[in-house]
């Protein structure tokens, strides 16, 4: 007896080992799905995939705020954990304050408890339907920028070098770039010029 005959034999039977199929986890929201009117209403955060040019993985985050359009913040790992993450998002609140909302999909990164924990009673956590990554339109708008004019035209020899490219790329975005829905000013110049604010 080998492998191929019991492999025959199950299949003349119509013998299945049955697949336990995992179930996704859905995210249930603790904010409201509401529009950015002012700095700091809503944070959008995704994550996109590059690799170096030894075949390992890049993993990207992107933290958008969604009425400057401004990239707040960002991580480029091998590896990004929840607990990361949340390490990273620390960063940024001790720099602009806490955000009403963080608007994300159902990554397992998003639906941990380390985020959950985090966000507690003073962030409202917006999570998108499944399928439908156009509910997260300003982050993704974002992303398809960064891999259309940095991820697509840069190969990166080491995690070092993705890390210093995409962060000058996110540099000029925020400071270079002029956005006609920011009346052609920068992110970061729009966002200085902002007198409404978030209380």
């Amino acid at each position: 007896m080998n492998v191929k005959k019991i492999q025959r034999l199950w299949r003349e039977e119509g013998l299945r080992v049955s697949v336990r199929r995992r179930r996704k986890r859905v995210g249930a929201s603790t904010g409201e799905s509401i529009s950015a009117v002012a700095p700091d209403d809503v944070w959008a955060i995704d994550f996109q995939f590059d690799a170096t040019e030894n075949g390992r993985s890049v993993k990207i985050a992107s933290i958008i705020d969604e009425h400057t359009r401004e990239c707040v913040g960002g991580l480029v790992e091998r590896s990004i954990t929840a607990d990361r993450l949340v390490d990273e998002l620390e960063l940024i609140v001790v720099r602009r304050g806490l955000p009403r909302v963080l608007r994300c999909d159902n990554g397992p990164e998003f639906v941990s408890h380390a985020l959950a924990d985090w966000a507690k009673d003073m962030v409202g956590i917006s999570f998108i339907p499944p399928g439908q990554p156009w509910r997260n339109g300003y982050v993704e708008s974002f992303n398809a920028r960064l891999r259309d004019e940095c991820l697509n035209l840069n190969s990166f020899y080491s995690l070092a070098h993705a890390k210093v490219v995409i962060g000058d790329w996110r540099h000029d975005y925020n400071h270079g770039r002029r956005h006609s829905a920011l009346g052609y000013l920068t992110p970061a110049a729009y966002a200085q010029n902002c007198t409404h604010r978030n209380p």
